[in-house]
């Protein structure tokens, strides 16, 4: 493992949109976590400051980029850090960061995952809403 990528400590000062320990169903045999289950990690991390921007119900409507940097194993201990980047009229982009503690090899901390995604905000019906002023 390249020692760059390996972080002391999880980022300053942020805290985790959602944490998680991906199981042995979530994995292939060998135990590498599949990464569609990432990425449906990654949404639900996604949402929740878009929810909270949006004072209410939002869509995924893209996936502007996703690199997958390190694999994610059964029983590492998995962290989403979500910022909003910007907003639109309705919508609302969304980077997430994903870090994997090694609870296996001395507790290292590895950044596994980045993607950026958009959601819009919808109204009951399922349609486009403009945002709330802050």
């Amino acid at each position: 493992m390249n020692q760059a990528n390996v972080l002391p400590c999880l980022p300053p000062g942020k805290n985790p949109a959602l944490r998680v320990v991906p199981m042995p169903a979530d994995a292939n045999v060998h135990g590498d976590v599949f990464g569609g289950w990432i990425m449906a990690q990654v949404d639900i991390a996604g949402s929740i400051p878009a929810v909270e921007r949006a004072q209410g119900r939002v869509a995924t409507v893209a996936v502007n980029s996703f690199l997958f940097k390190h694999p994610v194993f059964v029983g590492d201990l998995v962290s989403f850090y979500a910022d909003i980047e910007k907003t639109g009229r309705t919508s609302i982009t969304v980077s997430v960061e994903v870090y994997a503690q090694r609870m296996r090899q001395s507790n290292e901390i590895v950044k596994v995952t980045e993607a950026t995604l958009t959601y819009v905000a919808t109204d009951d019906a399922r349609q486009p809403r403009v945002l709330p002023a802050l």
